[in-house]
Order: structure tokens, then C-alpha cells, then sequence
């Protein structure tokens, strides 16, 4: 392999303009794609083969109006103090604010409080929806002009309103201005590491072009495949980080390849071959825990999780290809001030012999393996405690601040109605097999308005053919309160004996319930999921490093890394320790998909590192150092290029805190921790600690096993012994052409 991206990374530095011209081609594509394509009003959340999913089936089939796409608003009416919504003065005015939102073409309906009887027992708060025939990407800004007037008609007639509902709902954006700060923090980390504005620079720009690419794609192709607003910000957050770390790698092994005497197309070639070996390896192990996300199921993590990797793939790419073209324009820029000058007086400069500080470090683990392994260990162990304190759960209005209006609609919907009105369940009766289906489903209702925990029960609507129904139910508690969640398990337990009793069948469905059968689902899936990407990534890993417990370390320092990240992410976004200091205006339960997406996407970044520190170590034991020197000279190499990486990683990641989106919020964290974690703790802490008790065993494989598993060079031994035969070549050459000259100076001179 290293040869082929040897020639590769040659062919892209000589036909410079090609690759150019190539890239932006494909950008320009995809951008034309993305405009060029319908919007997505693909908003829709299956889990198939649950419970749940089955009742909302059953709900677009027997109850196609049920299935219409379109949005609605709720809008929330409080009276004055002391004073009722049913006064005659207030009911007008909420008469008069309905009739005025519903003042638009886009609107399919309206309803009225008082029509449909949505007011509190009190008397102190109604609300009514509006319908809208379109999704709320295409509501018109005359519609959200009449529903913004209209609420603050009620307000001027002394009410207080707020609104909630799908039609408030815009596509978030992926970041916020905290991104930019992110994508600022990678530049200086980036200058500061290379001491040139070009070098820096070049990661930035690959990335970004990167990025473009994918999203455009992924907008392209959003409506065809139904891809969410969260897979493009999942996609830009990931490409962007891999494409800064890949061509950093790259661009650090040119300049250290141009600093031993290289020529700029022999570095450009060695750099791609070497380096460019390791971020294949190390974006497939990305993808492969991305990709390996469609053992759950679920098939919005399987987009999300294949347009992720997608990304990952382009960002490779571009590292193998237009980081070596960029380089071809500029290849004495990437250099350091000191090394440019150095070219341009046409001297060299000494070869560094004093150590730095990455091999410093190295040294100081190796003369204590045991402490600074346990030390490790023990502290992310630590960090990891609050994950035994999990609590999962569903992204509702109520984790939104108190500045917003659905948050405020949220409360005073609890405050008038109880706490249950914002996630009802709905109940879908199949009464097909019972003698009288409307006795059947108002014994079903009559057995469940009995369970414990429950409110109201609302009035059944039965199908066209009159043998399936729904109504809703109304829970005392919070959609995220476990006393909710039990109260969906015992009406699941009691559906033998409901059936038995009225031979009708019912499923519980709603957003509480689908949540609940997500979780389980992604805890089922969870086993699978490891065996597949920790298998697949594991053979990886022995054909990458030719040993068999460098992978099992790589492995257990995962599942370190990804248990202390998850226990940050509990006790920021679940305790609130810290969270007003990172910007998170509210905590509560963590989302039942958040844990599986940061295991798969730590594993694959977890992997990175591995890649990119123990490839150094490998190639410097197969040039003959031993297992300690290997270590120390790994360290030497790329201790400072992937601590850069990882700050940058976390700084990129850490910058999506400000994003709309609420999963992508706890994933930038997550994620971001979890890059320091693995970074500074397991990779250059734990790694060299396990690597020095472990010495020459480290690198120990069975000789079987050594035949069987393909030799893919990452260290570049066939570049050097390709190099070494081209100057035995040379020598030869030069022998010969010595032996000629004197043989022909030896020959007699003939005589006149």
C-alpha cells in the first residue's frame, strides 16, 4: 500500500492543477445537486419492530388523514390572575387570536378552545391548534406573520400567550458562532505547530472544501434519502476535525521528510505513503464504527451514520490527494521560517539530536510504567462514575431555556393541565375480532382511565370501517418521569388480560412510548454492534501492526475513553455540573440514540490516534530499535503533531456547544471530552505505560497468523527498499561508468 500512495501522492504533486481542477469540479457538483434538489419534508422517526412503531403503522393506515405531513401550532392562553379563560371578555380575545393566526391559505384548520374542550379544570388556561397543509421549512413568512400578530393580540388584551408546536420548529443550524471560535482555535493550535501561515492554512482549507462537499451531498441527496437536518451537522462536525487532523499528519511528514534533504515531490511521495497509509487505516476504522450503526436498526441512525462516514471517506481523499497538489504550489511556503531561509542561502541545517519534549515524556513513562498506568486507569475510572447514573430519555420543550415561548407554553400547559399534557400517550384498538367493536374499545377505555397514573382519558375515533380506534391518554407525570415509563410498562402488561376480557387488542404509542422502545432497542443492539466494529477493527489493527495485543490494548483503552466521556456527559447535561460555565441553559435525561452514536464515533477517533502514534513506533522496531527505543522515538516523531491534532479535534468539536440541535450540542461535548480523554490519558499515558511492561511480547503475533493476514506496509519498507535499490542501481551505473572511462584512458594510442 505505502508504494501505491507513494506514487499517488507523486502523481497528485506533479498534475497539481488536475487534482485542483478535479476537486473543484466535484464541490461545484455537488453544490448545483444541492440547489437543484426539493426540499426534504422527510421529518418522519420509524423504529421498526417495536410496539410503538407498530401502532403508528396501524394509525397511517386505517387513519390516512392521521398521515398528513403538514405542521400545527399550539397556542397557549393564560387568564389574568384571579380571572378565568371562559370570562366573556377573554374568550373573546381568544376567539379573536385563533381567527387571526388562521387568517393564511397555508392553514388546514383551526380549533378553538372552547370547541375542543381544551380548557383546564380551573378555568385558568386553554389552548388551541392551528393546522397548516405545508412543513415548516416552506410556512410562508405571511403565516408566521399572522400567527406572531395574533399572539400579540391576545397579549394586548391582557392574556398571556405562548406557542409550542411542529410549526415553530426550523431547521437548526449545525453551530453557532461557537463553531467559528472552534474552527479560530484549530488555526492558532495549527500556527503554532508549524510556525508557517501556509502550513497552517492548508489543513483549514482541505477541510473545509471537505466539508462543503459532504454537506452539499448530503443536502442533495436529503429529500431522496431522508436525511435530517442532524446528519449534516453530525457529517460537518466530523469532517471538519478528521480533515484538519488527516492533512495535518501528511503536511507534518513532508516537512520532516524535506528537513532530512528530500526533494519536494520524493517528500510529497514519502509523506503520502507513510503518513497518508496511516489515515487510510485510520479514517476505515472511523467508518467503520459509522457504518457499523445499522446493526441497531434504526434506520435514522443508519443515514446519520453512513452520511458521517461518508464525510470521514471525502476528507481521506482529500488528504491523499489535493493536500500533496496544494503542495506542489507551495512546497517551500509549508516549511519553517528557519528552513526556508536555510534553502534560499543554499546551506543545511544541523540535524536535531537533543530530545524533545514528547520523547522526555516517553522516557519519564518508561521508567514508570506501573504508577502512571494505574494513575491513568484509575482517574478516567473515576470520571466514568456517573454513567452507573444514566437516565435516558426524550428531548421535549421543557429542556429548552425559559427565555423561549415553547418553553414558557410548556409550563403553563403543566401548570393548567398537569404535567402529563405535554407527552401523551395514544392507544390504537384493533376491535376486528370482537362482537360489538364500539363495546369492546369503551372496555378498553373504561380498563385503562382505571390504571393508576393516569389523568383523562380522551373520546375514541373510530376508523371508516368502525373496528379500530384511537384516543389519547393523559399520564399524571412528566414525559421523562419514570413513573411515566412505568406506567406504559403496566399497560403493556395488561393487554393479555384486556384482550381476554373484550377481545380487542391495544398498542401504546406517543413520543414517551417511542422513546422508551428506542432505548431498548439500542440496549439490545448494543452487544452486536461491539462484536461487529470491534471485531472488524481489531483484524484492522493486527494487519496494520502485525501483533495481536497491541489490538487488545487499543480496544480496552476504547472502552475507557468512551466510559469517562459518558460520564462527563451525565454530569453536565444530567447533573449540571459545570453546565452554565459550557453554555448548556438546561439538564435532564441524556437522548436514547446520543450513547450509541459517541460510542461509535469515539471508537473510530479512538482508533485515529492509535494509527497515527503506535504506526511510529512500529516503523522505528521493524528499522531494528528495540521495544523501549521504539517508544521513544514514536513519542520523538509524533507526540507533538498528535497532541496538535488532538486539540484541535476537541476545539472543532467543543465549538458545536452552540448548535441548535440539541443531540448535536451533547455529541460536540461528548465528543470533545472524550478526544482529551484518549488523547493525553490513554494513548500518551496508558499506551507507552502498557507498551513498556509489555516490551518485545508487544509486537509477539503467531507465525500462522503472520501468513494469513495480508502485509499492508504502513511503515514504508518497501519505499526504503525501493529507494535502496534505485541508489544500488546508481552506484552500479556509476561503477560501470568508472570501469568504461578507464578502460577506454588504458587503450593504446594509435600511431600516425
Amino acid at each position: 500500500m505505502a508504494v501505491f500512495l507513494s506514487r499517488l501522492g507523486r502523481l497528485a504533486f506533479r498534475r497539481r492543477w488536475y487534482a485542483v481542477v478535479v476537486w473543484v469540479a466535484v464541490l461545484v457538483g455537488a453544490g448545483a445537486g444541492a440547489v437543484l434538489a426539493p426540499a426534504n419534508s422527510n421529518t418522519s422517526f420509524s423504529v421498526p419492530g417495536t410496539e410503538s412503531q407498530q401502532a403508528m403503522d396501524l394509525i397511517k393506515q386505517d387513519f390516512p388523514a392521521a398521515a398528513d405531513t403538514g405542521v400545527s401550532a399550539r397556542i397557549v392562553f393564560v387568564a389574568p390572575d384571579g380571572q378565568q379563560v371562559t370570562a366573556t371578555a377573554n374568550k373573546a380575545a381568544i376567539d379573536a387570536v385563533v381567527k387571526e393566526a388562521a387568517d393564511s391559505p397555508q392553514v388546514s384548520g383551526s380549533v378553538t378552545p372552547f370547541q375542543a374542550g381544551t380548557v383546564s379544570s380551573d378555568g385558568t388556561t386553554a389552548y388551541a391548534t392551528v393546522s397548516y397543509s405545508t412543513t415548516a421549512d416552506d410556512l410562508s413568512t405571511a403565516s408566521r406573520t399572522a400567527l406572531d400578530d395574533a399572539v400579540q393580540q391576545g397579549r394586548d388584551a391582557g392574556l398571556t400567550v405562548e406557542l409550542d408546536g411542529s410549526a415553530l420548529t426550523a431547521t437548526p443550524s449545525p453551530g453557532g458562532s461557537t463553531e467559528v471560535v472552534g474552527i479560530l482555535a484549530a488555526a492558532v493550535v495549527l500556527l503554532v505547530t508549524f510556525g508557517s501561515m501556509a502550513a497552517a492554512g492548508l489543513p483549514l482549507l482541505t477541510a473545509v472544501l471537505g466539508v462543503g462537499i459532504s454537506t452539499a451531498g448530503i443536502t442533495a441527496l436529503g429529500s431522496t434519502l431522508g436525511l435530517s437536518s442532524s446528519t449534516s451537522g453530525l457529517a460537518s462536525m466530523l469532517g471538519l476535525a478528521v480533515g484538519i487532523d488527516y492533512a495535518l499528519f501528511i503536511v507534518s511528514r513532508y516537512r520532516e521528510e524535506r528537513a532530512r534533504g528530500a526533494s519536494a515531490v520524493d517528500a510529497a511521495g514519502t509523506a503520502v505513503g507513510t503518513a497518508g497509509s496511516a489515515v487510510v487505516f485510520a479514517a476505515l476504522t472511523v467508518v467503520i464504527g459509522l457504518a457499523g450503526l445499522w446493526v441497531v436498526g434504526i434506520p435514522a441512525l443508519t443515514t446519520m451514520g453512513l452520511a458521517a462516514a461518508a464525510a470521514v471517506l471525502v476528507a481521506g481523499l482529500m488528504s491523499l490527494t489535493l493536500v500533496p497538489a496544494l503542495l506542489g504550489f507551495w512546497p517551500e511556503a509549508v516549511r519553517s521560517r528557519k528552513e526556508r531561509r536555510a534553502a534560499r542561502r543554499g546551506v543545511s541545517l544541523p540535524k536535531r539530536t537533543k530530545p524533545n519534549g514528547g520523547s522526555r515524556w516517553a522516557r519519564f513513562v518508561l521508567r514508570r510504567p506501573l504508577p502512571v498506568l494505574l494513575l491513568g486507569a484509575v482517574g478516567l475510572g473515576v470520571v466514568a462514575v456517573p454513567v452507573t447514573q444514566l437516565q435516558l430519555g426524550t428531548s421535549t420543550d421543557g429542556a429548552l431555556p425559559t427565555t423561549s415561548t415553547e418553553r414558557r407554553a410548556y409550563d403553563d400547559l403543566a401548570h393548567g393541565f398537569g404535567a402529563g399534557i405535554n407527552g401523551p400517550l395514544t392507544i390504537v384498538v384493533q376491535a376486528d375480532g370482537a362482537k360489538d367493536p364500539k363495546a369492546a374499545v369503551a372496555g378498553v377505555e373504561k380498563t385503562i382511565a382505571a390504571t393508576s397514573g393516569v389523568a383523562s382519558v380522551s373520546k375514541a375515533q373510530f376508523d371508516a370501517a368502525g373496528d379500530t380506534a384511537v384516543f389519547s391518554v393523559v399520564p399524571t407525570t412528566d414525559p421523562n418521569d419514570q413513573r411515566t415509563a412505568d406506567l406504559i410498562h403496566t399497560l403493556r402488561a395488561e393487554q393479555d388480560a384486556v384482550k381476554a376480557a373484550t377481545g380487542a387488542d391495544f398498542k401504546v404509542s406517543g413520543s414517551t412510548a417511542i422513546n422508551i422502545d428506542t432505548a431498548q432497542k439500542v440496549q439490545d443492539a448494543l452487544p452486536r454492534y461491539l462484536v461487529v466494529v470491534v471485531g472488524l477493527a481489531f483484524l484492522l489493527l493486527m494487519m496494520v501492526f502485525r501483533s495481536v495485543l497491541v489490538p487488545v490494548k487499543a480496544a480496552l483503552g476504547f472502552v475507557l475513553s468512551v466510559l469517562a466521556s459518558l460520564g462527563a456527559v451525565v454530569a453536565v447535561f444530567q447533573w449540571g455540573w459545570l453546565a452554565s460555565l459550557l453554555g448548556v441553559t438546561t439538564t435532564g435525561p441524556i437522548m436514547s440514540m446520543m450513547p450509541i452514536f459517541l460510542v461509535g464515533i469515539v471508537f473510530g477517533l479512538a482508533m485515529d490516534y492509535e494509527v497515527f502514534l503506535v504506526s511510529r513506533m512500529r516503523e522505528a522496531h521493524t528499522h531494528g530499535e528495540s521495544a523501549e527505543q521504539a517508544i521513544v522515538s514514536g513519542f520523538n516523531h509524533s507526540a507533538r503533531v498528535v497532541t496538535a491534532a488532538a486539540l484541535i479535534m476537541a476545539a472543532v468539536f467543543s465549538g458545536f456547544l452552540g448548535a441548535g440541535d440539541s443531540m448535536i450540542k451533547t455529541i460536540g461535548f461528548g465528543l470533545g471530552i472524550a478526544v482529551l480523554f484518549d488523547a493525553f490519558v490513554v494513548r500518551m499515558a496508558i499506551v507507552p505505560a502498557v507498551l513498556a511492561l509489555l516490551g518485545d511480547r508487544a509486537w509477539w503475533i503467531p507465525r500462522w497468523l503472520d501468513r494469513v493476514l495480508p502485509r499492508v506496509d504502513i511503515e514504508g519498507k518497501a519505499l526504503e527498499r525501493r529507494a535502496a535499490a534505485a541508489a544500488d542501481a546508481d552506484v552500479d551505473a556509476d561503477a560501470a561508468a568508472m570501469a568504461e572511462a578507464e578502460a577506454e584512458a588504458l587503450e593504446p594510442v594509435p600511431l600516425r
